[in-house]
């Protein structure tokens, strides 16, 4: 049986996680910006190693769903 992504809030800091992302990408420009994000995104699909998870939250990010990553992203 397939692995299911899990969008449930599991972080307990968000606004310092998003800060977090925010400031890795002070002073850079829109290339730099895109290359650190592709390595980013990169790090982490490796470290969560499920080809299933992995289309999943794609599928999720290009055509949305009602999760919780949805409503947190809206406030």
């Amino acid at each position: 049986m397939p692995a299911t992504i899990d969008t449930s809030a599991r972080i307990a800091r968000p606004d310092d996680m998003y800060q977090m992302l925010i400031d890795a990408h002070a002073g850079l420009d829109d290339q730099a910006s895109a290359k650190l994000n592709a390595k980013l995104i990169l790090l982490l699909a490796n470290h969560i190693g499920e080809a299933d998870i992995l289309a999943q939250a794609i599928d999720i990010a290009r055509n949305g769903s009602p999760s919780t990553i949805d409503q947190e992203i809206a406030s």
